[in-house]
Order: C-alpha cells, then structure tokens, then sequence
C-alpha cells in the first residue's frame, strides 16, 4: 500500500447489511406530541448499504420518530452528499442527522440543509472545511487489525481475512459472513476530496463512540469530537455499533432530537 492508502484504511469502515441487535422496539417511550424535531436521516459509510441500520430505526419509529434511510453510492462525496440532500428535503420539518464512520464526513458536508437542527457522529469522521478526510489521521496510528483491500480501478473493500477482528469482533461468525460477503464498494479517491463546509461548526453535535473500534485509533474518536464540541457517550462495543448496540445509538440520537433546538448554554 501506499502511505496515502495506508492512512486511510482505518477510515472507510461504515455499516453493513444484517439483523443484528434488533432492539425491543415496544419497549420505547414514545415522543411528546408537541415535541419539534420528529425526523431522523440515517447515513451509511463505506462497504455497506442503509439496510444495516434497521435496529436502530426500528427502535426510533418505536419512539414516533419518521426515519429516512439514505442510500449512498458511494462513487464520490458529491454522489453522496447528492443522495443524502434528497432525503433532507424530503423531510416535513427539522431533522437530525446521523452518520456512521465514512457517513460522518458525508453529513459533515450535507448538514448545512436548512432541515437540518442537529449532528449525531456514530464513530464517525468529522473533517474541517478545507480539510480531506484522509487529513485526520495525521498524528494518530491506526488499529493494525483493519485493512483494505483495493483493486486496480480505486475501489476498495474489507479485507476479507481481517473482517471480523477489524470491524466487527462482538457478531456471530454466521453475521460476520454475511456482512463481509455484503460489503460495497468505495471509491477511494473520496478521502482525497476537500469538504467545502463543515455542518459542524453551526450545528450542534452529539458523538457515540465505540471503545473496542478497530477502524480508529481511540484517540482519533476523541480528538474528533472534542474538536467539533460533540456531546460524547461511549459504547462497549466494535466499529459495527450502530448494528450490535442500537438502543444506545438510538437513545443518543433521540437526545439529541430533544435538545438541538435548545437555547445554548
């Protein structure tokens, strides 16, 4: 690998399809009647597809939540900040904005939409206006136990050997193949791409962070969402988070729609 690929092969981590975690979604407090924010857009990251989020949004439509599932083509950031604009104007009213891992960086870019009232990071990259993606590894040295492999066309994948020990270590052997069989596709040149905004810096920000991720560095997770002044609740869990533990994503994103349009502090 190059140095460049070396730097992001940490990061092109994201969701992936699977049943795994399902919450009991009976068991959800539904929303106040009155409450503003009432819409979730839910945004994949790399090797996946949005069928990966289904405990969470079972868990949130639970609640009373209207929960949008965008499907990224994951062929260039524009491609995906495109797919996750359609969603956002789809919604009735405010929404909050969620992106796992690769998808962070998608809704750091998109989350400028005016229906946009908050960010929830779900061990996800948060780059600067000005900034690549792949910038945010400088300085950190990233989990030996993820790695990529790329084709001669830019696409990269999973590598197939270290699947379960990089990304998601607490699913079943059975899952685990499912997932690394049902991986898509990244276009790598996207962590080379220079975000033109940052939703972060105007938006209020809340961070779920794995503590047993092995796509990041622990310190990157922390150094992320410090910078970007995220409320920040950490999870026993992989990479694959937002899928074996999605009552606690669903409960941060749910916080979050109940406070982002809270007077600040």
């Amino acid at each position: 690998m190059t140095k460049f690929q070396n730097l992001i092969a940490a990061a092109a981590a994201a969701a992936t399809a699977g049943t795994i975690g399902i919450t009991d979604a009976s068991a959800q407090t539904r929303i106040p009647d009155d409450q503003t924010i009432r819409n979730v857009v839910l945004v994949h990251g790399a090797f996946a597809d949005a069928s990966g989020w289904r405990g969470v949004y079972d868990d949130l439509t639970a609640r009373g939540y209207n929960v949008t599932m965008v499907q990224n083509p994951l062929t260039s950031l524009a491609d995906d900040v495109a797919a996750t604009n359609r969603a956002l104007g789809r919604q009735d009213g405010p929404a909050i904005l969620v992106g796992h891992s690769w998808g962070g960086t998608v809704i750091t870019e998109a989350g400028i939409h005016p229906n946009v009232a908050g960010l929830v990071y779900v061990s996800a990259l948060s780059p600067d206006a000005g900034e690549t993606t792949a910038q945010l590894y400088d300085g950190f040295t990233s989990p030996p136990e993820f790695k990529l492999d790329i084709g001669e066309d830019g696409y990269g994948f999973v590598a197939p050997a270290s699947f379960q020990a990089g990304f998601a270590h607490d699913v079943s052997d059975a899952d685990v193949a499912f997932m690394r069989d049902a991986q898509v596709p990244i276009n790598m040149e996207v962590f080379g791409t220079v975000l033109e905004n940052a939703a972060w810096r105007t938006k209020p920000s809340w961070a779920v962070i794995a503590t047993e991720d092995k796509a990041f560095a622990q310190e990157m997770l922390h150094h992320m969402a410090a910078r970007i002044g995220a409320k920040v609740t950490e999870v026993a869990a992989s990479h694959a988070v937002f899928m074996t533990r999605p009552a606690e994503v669903a409960a941060t994103i749910d916080e979050a729609a109940r406070e982002a349009l809270l007077p600040a502090n």
